[in-house]
Parts: structure tokens; sequence; C-alpha cells
């Protein structure tokens, strides 16, 4: 199977270990085990439920406490409606390996993360790129997307909150992609691991499982929940779907590390806590990084509402991979080119590291911007 290189894995593979101030990193601040067992109120049996486990595959589908911790963010929806995974990134994977096959038709919104275009094309099918536009907000064209959904379309896939750009379609927007996924009949992933972490309001945003009968929702313990280190994500959807998964998951995950079962089954009963502490970050954090755009009169921007990422647009010729380079040889700072998500004249960057990181970062910047002649 030929696949094309994932442009963003290989842009932090080559230069992420070489920054000073990381601000390409997408997940929420990470937590220590400390930092967990605190937000989980000191669980004080936790040591007696780890010295006897006995450290073998453990569950296939992942623990019956874990998978109903996870069915609990989502209507109406039990244990047997989730399968868990190696991260988004394997739940993703798997999906794909299960549904999509040569000349299946997929329609993919981008920006997006690569898995969402590359895996299909690698598996023969005919994918479709809706592209996303600042002007719209970083919103899906509906009409184009309804003219893109031709009869026999397999699926649909887009990540919701977005990334890179923050955009978020709320319950309405939703239920009309799902009206014209319904017309032919077509399935929709939704990358949804940004979930909790909007910048206004508490509630969850709506899932795409709750939506459509054919919706397939990944999650994952990396992003909102700052626990990227256990490498657990999962799938919430149509059984029948979870089954077909389950044929291609038995030839690559088999089953996720019983440590980091209990313990993602540890943060999920208590996400309450470890959601309001994401929340915090990302909102403290991104009025920093607004009112620095504010004071830059050579990057503009479509203000994320949620999610940890946005693109920045600057105003400037030079490609987005030289940029960065430049910025990260010159000043330490660390951002992801726009060319990673097949863009130019912008990056991304990740706004939910520590503060002062973030502070920091975008200061040393400046100086940059005015070489630039920005």
């Amino acid at each position: 199977m030929k696949i094309e290189p994932f442009a963003v894995e290989q842009w932090m593979n080559e230069f992420e270990l070489r920054c000073t101030y990381n601000l390409a990193e997408t997940c929420v601040a990470s937590l220590t085990v400390a930092e967990l067992l605190d937000l989980a109120g000191g669980p004080a049996d936790l040591l007696a439920q780890l010295l006897p486990m006995k450290l073998t595959y453990g569950a296939i589908e992942g623990s019956d406490r874990l998978r109903a911790a996870i069915a609990h963010f989502y209507m109406n929806k039990q244990s047997q409606d989730v399968l868990v995974a190696h991260g988004a990134i394997g739940a993703n994977a798997l999906v794909y390996q299960a549904l999509v096959g040569p000349k299946d038709r997929v329609v993919s919104v981008v920006p997006t993360y690569q898995q969402h275009y590359s895996i299909p094309e690698s598996l023969g099918a005919e994918v479709v790129r809706l592209p996303l536009q600042a002007a719209e907000g970083y919103l899906p064209n509906l009409d184009r997307l309804a003219a893109l959904v031709t009869p026999g379309t397999r699926l649909i896939s887009f990540t919701n909150p977005n990334n890179p750009t923050g955009a978020l379609m709320d319950a309405a927007y939703l239920q009309q992609i799902v009206a014209i996924a319904d017309r032919v009949g077509a399935y929709v992933l939704c990358d949804e691991v940004y979930r909790g972490t909007t910048q206004v309001g508490d509630a969850l945003t709506p899932s795409i499982a709750d939506l459509y009968a054919r919706g397939i929702a990944v999650g994952s313990m990396s992003k909102a929940f700052s626990l990227a280190g256990l490498r657990l994500g999962w799938i919430c959807g149509p059984r029948e779907v979870l089954k077909a998964v389950e044929v291609h998951r038995d030839y690559s995950t088999i089953s996720v590390g019983m440590i980091d079962d209990l313990f993602a089954a540890l943060a999920l009963e208590h996400a309450d806590a470890i959601l309001a502490r994401s929340r915090r970050i990302v909102r403290t954090n991104l009025t920093v990084l607004a009112a620095w755009v504010a004071s830059e009169p050579g990057i503009s921007w479509v203000k994320p509402v949620a999610g940890t990422t946005t693109l920045l647009h600057y105003a400037n010729d030079l490609p987005s991979r030289e940029f960065c380079i430049r910025l990260l040889e010159q000043t330490g700072v660390f951002f992801t080119p726009g060319s990673a998500f097949g863009l130019e004249g912008c990056v991304r960057v990740g706004y939910a590291n520590s503060p002062s990181i973030l502070a920091e970062g975008l200061e040393r910047t400046r100086p940059f911007l005015r070489s630039l002649g920005l």
C-alpha cells in the first residue's frame, strides 16, 4: 500500500525537539500523573487497583468501565456502541480500513488532519476535497458539499472543532450535513478530538454520533483531556460499523494497555474537572493570542471559537515552510507551516500550551516579523 508522507507528523518529527517555545503543540498542556490524581480527588485505592493487576492483553474492545465512561459523553449510547483504539489516529485508520475500498467516493472537508484524505486515497478511493474558506468563517459551504455528495458516496469526513482553523459547526449546521449524507446513504465520520474546548459555555458540542444513524464519532484522551501519553482513543458509532472495524483491529491493535485503560477511565469519570482546566487554559491563552494578533499589522486571522489551534495569515510571499524554519532557527519559536495542510501564506499556531511559553514565544516572534517587513 502506497501512501503520502504525513506532512504534519513529518514536520513534528524533524523539528519539534529542536525548539524552545513550542507553539505547534495541539494538546492542552499535558497533565502529570499527580495532577490527574489531584483532579480526580486523589483516589486512595489507585495503588490497590494497580498492584494486583496482571498485565495481560486485557479487554480487547476496552474495559467495560472505560467504554461506559466514554458512552456517557453521548446521548442514549451504551458501552456496546464504543470501541477503544490506539489513539484517535488508530481509530480513524480503522474506520477507513473497514468502510472504504477501491473506487468508493469519499468527500473530505479540508484543511483537516491528513488521515482524512491520504488514507482513503491509499485504499484506492476517489477522494473529493471541499476546501474551507476564510471568508465563510471556515465552515463548509453546504451548497458545494451537496453538489459533491453524489449517489454512491460512501463517506463524508471532517473535524469538528476543525483542525487547524478552530471553526465549529453547531447542531443545526451538522443537521444540514446529515440531510445531505442521508439523501445518498453515506456515512459521516467526524473527528471530534477537540470536543470540550469551546470558548463559550461548558456544555459539550453536539456529536455526529447522536445526530445521525450512520454517524461515526472519533474521540481521544490527547487533546481536550491532556493525556496524550496514554495513546488512547475510541470510536462511537453504529454497531455494524464497530463489528467491521473489529475485523481489521485484530490485525493491528488487539487491545490497548491495561494501565492506559485504567487511567483513561479514571480521567473520564472526573471529566468535569479536567475539561474545566482545559477550558480555562484555552480561553486565557486565546485572549493573549488575540491581543498579539491585534497588535501585528502584518498578521490576520479568523478568530477560533473552539479547539486549540488557529491559522495566522501573514502578508508576505515567503513560503510557509521557510517562514517556520527561519523563525525556529532565529528565535527558538516553533509554528507549523500552512504547507503541511496544503496551504500557503499562513501558519498554524497552537495556543493551549503553558501560558508563559505562549506569551514568550509570541513576543520573540515580533522582531522576526519586523525582519520580513511585516
